[in-house]
């Protein structure tokens, strides 16, 4: 018996939200001088900017930030590609990067423990 790809159901897997602490302390950068509507945009996504915070910033491995982020370590994995990605484009070429949207659940906090710190 043959099974042609029209009878084949495709079951993936429900798309979870990504859990992040918190909002950027600024959702756009770009280089001095230079009008932002005069430059190129690259978009970070909000999970995006959370992996490069977790990773980056705190020093987590992949395994923990995943775990943090709740989603698989591959997710992750590809996650933080992207974002390196996206930012050295940016920087490289001197385009505005700005840093909004994706499929998150926001915990309420600000981006980082320096702003939660500052916030009290």
């Amino acid at each position: 018996m043959f099974i042609t790809s029209s009878e084949v159901e495709e079951v993936s897997r429900p798309f979870s939200r990504r859990r992040i602490a918190g909002r950027p302390a600024a959702s756009v950068y770009k280089p001095i001088g230079i009008p932002v509507r005069e430059l190129e945009e690259v978009v970070v996504s909000l999970d995006e900017f959370e992996a490069i915070r977790l990773a980056d910033l705190d020093g987590m491995y992949q395994d923990q930030a995943a775990e943090e982020m709740r989603v698989s370590r591959a997710t992750f994995g590809r996650i933080i590609d992207s974002a390196h990605r996206k930012v050295a484009d940016a920087i490289v070429h001197g385009k505005a990067l700005r840093i909004e949207g994706g499929p998150v659940q926001i915990d309420g906090r600000r981006c980082c423990r320096v702003h939660d710190e500052n916030k009290e």
